[in-house]
């Protein structure tokens, strides 16, 4: 399907059934600016979980039943607001935004949509046909709040797809000289094929890595029983939660302090946002056992039409068996579902397991763009520059 992740923009509003998306001059469709905590009640949720279900760019890292864990572990003190927007009653749009005193270990306020260490997209959900609307009312909005803010940061956002199409079709229709600039572009790994998982497999690994990645199973069954564990449900959870965090917190993450365990709040995050997503359906769970005891593990968040591999660990002991890679061909079924085009990565850029078994890419951008008034702009302009080396001339 190609060698980078495109998803193809909706058909008009009208076409798929639904009312079509107001004018951006229809004053009834502004944004609200809410506190995160005023939306922890039933009907808000509700609300944001069918939105998250039929929206024009999945995000797992937004939907409610994991954003809302994540503020209560580090906004604690409320500072990130919820930038929502309604259409006759229905929730069309939403978007964490923060703002930072700092950008990048440079003094510099700016308005920026919110992640953490663990969140690993920062597309806003909308809902398709609402995509210009939302982009128009975020950049007013965004102006009449600047206060001490030079520009808008939009990190971790897709460089292909309907919202961008927007953004950048806003931006170049804005008509107030609106300076924006793409100030850093990376790709990573994705799956997007039409091959089955066997031909895939064939495809992407040399000959002599398929030989050896065999030899390593045929090994490894030589230890006891070898099974693979594939969950799609909330049964057998916390204890499968807990068994992920002790392995990852025994191999290396857990010796330079960077494993989920090492810290209390994400700890918690990552039990939550599991439990969350299973009960939504949203949750797919593989484990590598032997005789019962798991030496692999991986975690999907399945946000169809596409899938996010959220997090995956391995017991060190078994290296030399590379159980992570075996764990990641059984995650080669997701080729296999008709309702799944594409999977996320969420790795690092040339990352080195998975970029060798994930032959796409997902490209992946992080914009600025000019807010508040002229003098404002200008500012904005000579720093996006000094940034950047080159003259601010919109999106790339």
């Amino acid at each position: 399907m190609g060698s980078d992740l495109t998803i193809d923009p909706p058909m008009p509003a009208l076409v798929q059934g639904r009312t079509i998306a107001p004018a951006s001059n229809d004053a009834r469709h502004n944004l609200s600016v809410r506190n995160w905590r005023s939306l922890d009640n039933h009907l808000d949720i509700a609300a944001w979980d069918a939105l998250a279900r039929d929206n024009a760019e999945p995000n797992p890292f937004y939907e409610s039943w994991n954003l809302l864990p994540a503020l209560e572990e580090f906004d604690p003190d409320g500072r990130v607001k919820i930038w929502t927007m309604q259409c006759d009653g229905r929730l069309v749009a939403l978007l964490p935004i923060r703002q930072e005193m700092g950008y990048y270990n440079y003094p510099l306020p700016h308005l920026r949509n919110w992640t953490h260490g663990n969140c690993f997209f920062g597309a806003p959900l909308v809902a398709p046909g609402y995509e210009k609307l939302f982009w128009a009312r975020v950049f007013g909005q965004a102006d009449l709040q600047a206060g001490a803010s030079f520009f808008l940061h939009l990190a971790q956002m897709p460089a292909t797809g309907p919202l961008q199409i927007a953004l950048a079709s806003v931006l170049a229709g804005d008509g107030q000289d609106r300076p924006a600039a793409t100030v850093m572009r990376e790709e990573r790994a994705a799956l997007v094929s039409l091959a089955s998982p066997e031909t895939y497999f064939m495809q992407t690994l040399t000959t002599k890595k398929r030989k050896e990645l065999r030899r390593q199973q045929r090994r490894l069954e030589e230890e006891g029983t070898l099974e693979v564990e594939r969950h799609a449900d909330a049964e057998g959870l916390e204890q499968w939660t807990v068994d992920f965090l002790a392995l990852e917190k025994r191999g290396w993450k857990g010796k330079s302090g960077s494993a989920l365990a090492c810290d209390k709040r994400t700890a918690r995050l990552f039990t939550r946002a599991l439990k969350g997503a299973a009960l939504r359906g949203r949750l797919e769970r593989l484990a590598l056992t032997i005789d019962g005891k798991p030496i692999a593990m991986l975690a999907n968040f399945i946000t169809l039409p596409g899938a996010f591999s959220y997090k995956t660990t391995f017991d060190e002991d078994y290296a030399r068996f590379s159980p992570g890679v075996l764990l990641q061909r059984e995650n080669l079924e997701l080729l296999a579902r008709d309702d799944i085009a594409w999977a996320d990565s969420c790795a690092a850029s040339d990352h080195p397991m998975i970029d060798r078994f994930w032959r796409e890419r997902r490209a992946i951008a992080y914009h600025s763009i000019g807010i508040g008034g002229r003098i404002r702009r200008a500012v904005f302009k000579a720093l996006a520059r000094k940034e950047t080396g080159r003259p601010v001339g919109g999106l790339s």
